[in-house]
């Protein structure tokens, strides 16, 4: 079976199916794409960024997945080199923390705290049904956090 792509979506010029950002490889239509999948999963470690560099990406990431309708985002922060918690990590959280990203993010969890059968985990569940198909990417993993957008 081929692996989702969850980072797809829909061009709303030739209906083809294009990247979230930049322009339609089919039309080359720079309009705001359509999310054809409620969750995006996004991986703010590839290419080593510095946290200026993985910070200023997440945010064009989650004004675009927002803007194109995705129900909730999958965090890919990882832990940090020493295990306890690196910089890209600690400054979204602390991002998160503080509100920083209301009206985009109605509501985060953090994934050490999405275990199976945990209140977080059934809250949203609850919240996110469609979610538990990506939950091995975040469950009891503390290398990522869950964004329910709004």
């Amino acid at each position: 079976m081929p692996k989702e792509k969850s980072h797809l979506c829909l061009c709303l010029d030739c209906g083809g199916q294009r990247q979230l950002l930049g322009n339609c490889r089919l039309c080359d239509s720079a309009q705001t794409p359509e999310a054809i999948t409620e969750t995006l999963i996004f991986n703010m470690e590839l290419g080593y960024p510095t946290i200026e560099e993985a910070i200023n990406k997440f945010e064009s990431y989650l004004d675009a997945a927002y803007d194109a309708g995705f129900k909730s985002m999958i965090v890919i922060h990882g832990y940090g080199s020493s295990g306890t918690g690196g910089g890209i990590k600690q400054t979204i959280r602390r991002h998160l923390e503080g509100n920083y990203y209301i009206p985009k993010v109605n509501h985060y969890y953090f994934g050490e705290d999405l275990k199976a059968g945990s209140e977080a985990y059934e809250e949203l569940r609850k919240a996110r049904s469609s979610i538990k198909k990506h939950q091995s990417h975040f469950l009891g993993n503390a290398g990522t956090s869950v964004l329910l957008l709004g």
